[in-house]
């Protein structure tokens, strides 16, 4: 039975350092950026990642890029 993917949705989570615990313990927090192109180049998203972050405080530590299908049976 053939199955068919649809591309959904896709987002860029972004993990950046706010601080240190009280212990020294890095506090690391994650960004959700949704809207973005399913077929945006890898290297685009990475530095439009940066860029964005490169404005805040916090600069970006790592950048995930998800991406959600919808499988669908053909049959």
């Amino acid at each position: 039975m053939p199955v068919n993917s649809l591309p959904l949705r896709a987002a860029m989570v972004v993990s950046f350092q706010t601080g240190l615990s009280p212990t020294g313990v890095p506090i690391i927090r994650k960004k959700t950026l949704g809207n973005v192109r399913f077929n945006a180049a890898e290297q685009d998203i990475y530095d439009v990642a940066h860029a964005l972050f490169s404005l805040t405080e916090h600069p970006a530590l790592d950048v995930v890029l998800r991406k959600e299908f919808d499988l669908v049976d053909e049959g």
